[in-house]
């Protein structure tokens, strides 16, 4: 049985700080993709509260940082990479609230581009 693999698209800002994360821990963003490409979601993969069903947030520690990554699939026939980040806030596991509403805005901007 084949299946089909979904293209991995970015939001040109996401890729931008996706690429200045350290190396190890974009090999292990572009595993949890592959495995969404691919029609599953990988361990580090959780859904995120608040933004729709179909929008994920890879979540990741690396050393002794946490590098963040959301995807979109509800949006065309892609695996959208919305927004990355290297998560600073000290106040526990909480998505900070600008951080969140910048997803929200580029979900809104590319539904409207890709109608």
């Amino acid at each position: 049985m084949s299946r089909d693999t979904r293209p991995v698209s970015w939001v040109k800002a996401a890729r931008k700080a996706f690429e200045k994360f350290p190396e190890g821990a974009q090999i292990e963003v572009l595993r949890a993709l592959t495995v969404a490409a691919e029609g599953g979601k990988a361990d580090i993969a959780k859904p995120m509260k608040g933004l729709g069903s179909g929008v994920y947030e890879i979540a990741l520690k690396f050393r002794t940082d946490a590098y963040r990554a959301v995807y979109a699939l509800q949006i065309d026939d892609a695996v959208w990479v919305v927004h990355a980040f290297q998560k600073k806030s000290r106040t526990g596991i909480k998505t900070p609230k600008h951080e969140v509403d910048l997803i929200k805005e580029r979900i809104k901007m590319l539904k409207e581009m890709l109608r």
